[in-house]
């Protein structure tokens, strides 16, 4: 694919570079809901994807519908609560829901981990 106006360039990145955001935490309660959230430019913002860290966090990567703007938000690794939750349902071979999306975001396993399609957080080894 060439370097014209649909082409990407070699060695490009394919989510860019994106920009922090100041109100993370709203926000981040807003994404675990399932809610809309506001863009600091007007419109909402749109998730394009996710970046686990070797951490255990991840980095989620969301585009403003009206400006085309990409803002990067850090969501925190497992908490010892969430993790116990989940090795504990695990256990007792119960529901593997998300701590913090909950029931309906099943977790999902990735290598020796479990880990939710929707942050990005691996929450226990399996």
């Amino acid at each position: 694919m060439g370097s014209g106006v649909f082409g990407r360039r070699p060695g490009a990145r394919a989510l860019g570079n994106a920009l922090q955001l100041d109100n993370e935490k709203q926000l981040l309660k807003q994404y675990y809901a399932g809610q809309q959230m506001e863009s600091p430019n007007g419109g909402f913002l749109i998730r394009l994807g996710i970046r686990p860290q070797d951490a255990g966090n991840a980095i989620a990567i969301f585009e403003c519908n009206v400006s085309w703007i990409r803002y990067e938000i850090t969501i925190p690794k497992g908490t010892r609560t969430e993790r116990k939750k989940v090795k504990d349902a695990l256990a007792e071979d119960g529901d593997l829901g998300c701590p913090r999306h909950g029931p309906s975001v099943r977790l999902s396993r990735a290598g020796r981990n479990l880990v939710c399609r929707e942050c990005g957080v691996a929450y226990a080894k399996v």
